[in-house]
């Protein structure tokens, strides 16, 4: 009996998606619930999996072909009978020896990435993964095992795929072309939609970062134990910081809709996150009610999805304010750009220790500066600059937090 295999329903707010990898071949066997193939939208990458056990047909979609919500990508034959009797002979010389010379591993898209990245040829990985699929884990193992390796006598290098880079020698002047991910495209979309339509304007200023670390010194510990193992940190006091200063600003928090203005009475925190894919940013729904545990817990949920690629479409949706933490890699001092409908983001920096008259005295504070973009259609300059003293007299004075004052 013949299964069709066809592309997840997409939300509205998703057109279409990309085949990004195929993880079997027709005439491969397959397992119910056993992942066929990986569908890249704007947003995530979609999984596709076997309803039945059976044998893999026919690919409809190949790998690179754009395909819409609900469109056939393959055909599955029903039952095991048919399956590969090479594996079914063998079964653990698969998962324990790197692929064949011209068969190609079966690799997640965090791995695939992960790989060219490095150099890493997926063939000569052995996977640990179910079915023989090379996971990150592997090529993270791969790497440390080649930067530890002693150095070889020099051998013919192997041929370049598609899309590995390429191994150069110094002084080479080779180019090479690859296309856009779906998710990349987007953000450039996206990134100038945002200053081609609004009337972008960012104000700065800095926090004083002492109280906020000594709280965070004083109390981390007993805050894990308290709250089953979740971390105390930054952007915690960051997301309630700004969920309480939308209450007071609610322009902030709005957005534009044609001619109409849009104000929220909620706050959908979006945390910007980054992944192997680019920066992702999931949204902390109904933040304005949540405690720092609850924060702080949210975010690293999305953080281990964002990193096994697993980030659904809902957590991926909406958002009324954004915060981005650039001081993560190191960033001193940006201006973020709004992610429309939205009409503001707050941007995070680096703490540094500077010099600063406190009182007539020059004192050594861990300071940062904060960056607030906003549409300046929506929002008044004075509306913005008065937020984001909000936000800093709020984090020197953390009790205030508390005391809701």
């Amino acid at each position: 009996m013949a299964i069709e295999i066809k592309a997840p329903t997409f939300p509205e707010s998703v057109a279409d998606g990309t085949v990004a990898t195929w993880h079997k071949k027709p005439g491969d066997a397959v397992k119910r619930d056993e992942l066929i193939v990986d569908i890249e939208t704007d947003k995530v990458v979609m999984e596709v999996l076997a309803e039945a056990d059976g044998v893999l047909a026919e690919i409809v979609k190949n790998e690179g072909d754009t395909v819409l919500s609900g469109e056939l990508l393959g055909k599955l034959t029903e039952g095991g009978a048919a399956a590969a009797p090479a594996a079914a002979a063998a079964p653990t010389a698969a998962s324990a020896a790197p692929a064949a010379a011209g068969e190609d591993q079966i690799l997640s898209p965090a791995a695939r990435k992960l790989a060219e990245e490095n150099g890493i040829d997926p063939n000569s990985i052995a996977g640990s993964g179910k079915g023989g699929r090379v996971t990150k884990e592997d090529v993270v193992a791969a790497v440390e095992a080649k930067k530890n390796a002693p150095a070889a006598a020099p051998v013919a290098k192997p041929a370049a795929s598609a899309t590995a880079a390429p191994m150069l020698a110094a002084g080479d002047r080779v180019e090479k072309r690859v296309p856009m991910t779906r998710l990349r495209a987007k953000v450039a979309e996206r990134l100038v939609e945002a200053q081609s339509n609004m009337a972008m304007l960012t104000t700065f200023n800095e926090v004083d970062m002492t109280e906020v670390m000594a709280l965070r010194s004083k109390y981390k510990d007993l805050f894990e134990k308290s709250h089953n193992g979740v971390r105390l940190g930054f952007m915690s006091f960051f997301v309630k910081a700004a969920t309480e200063a939308l209450k007071r600003f609610p322009a902030v928090n709005a957005s534009i809709d044609g001619t109409d203005i849009v104000y929220h009475g909620y706050a959908d925190i979006g945390v910007a996150v980054s992944s192997d894919r680019g920066l992702v940013v999931p949204v902390l729904r109904n933040a304005e009610l949540m405690s720092l545990a609850e924060i702080e817990g949210g975010i690293a949920t999305f953080g281990k999805k964002a990193r096994d690629g697993k980030l659904s479409m809902d957590d991926m949706t909406g958002g009324t304010f954004t915060i981005t933490n650039g001081g993560t890699f190191g960033s001193m001092m940006s201006t973020p750009i709004v992610n429309p409908p939205q009409a503001a983001i707050l941007g995070m920096h680096n703490i540094l220790q500077r010099p600063m008259a406190i009182n007539g005295q020059v004192v050594i504070r861990p300071m940062m500066y904060l960056a607030l973009s906003y549409d300046h259609r929506l929002i008044d300059g004075k509306e913005a600059v008065t937020f984001l003293v909000t936000i800093k007299n709020l984090l020197e004075d953390p009790a205030r937090l508390l005391l809701d004052i």
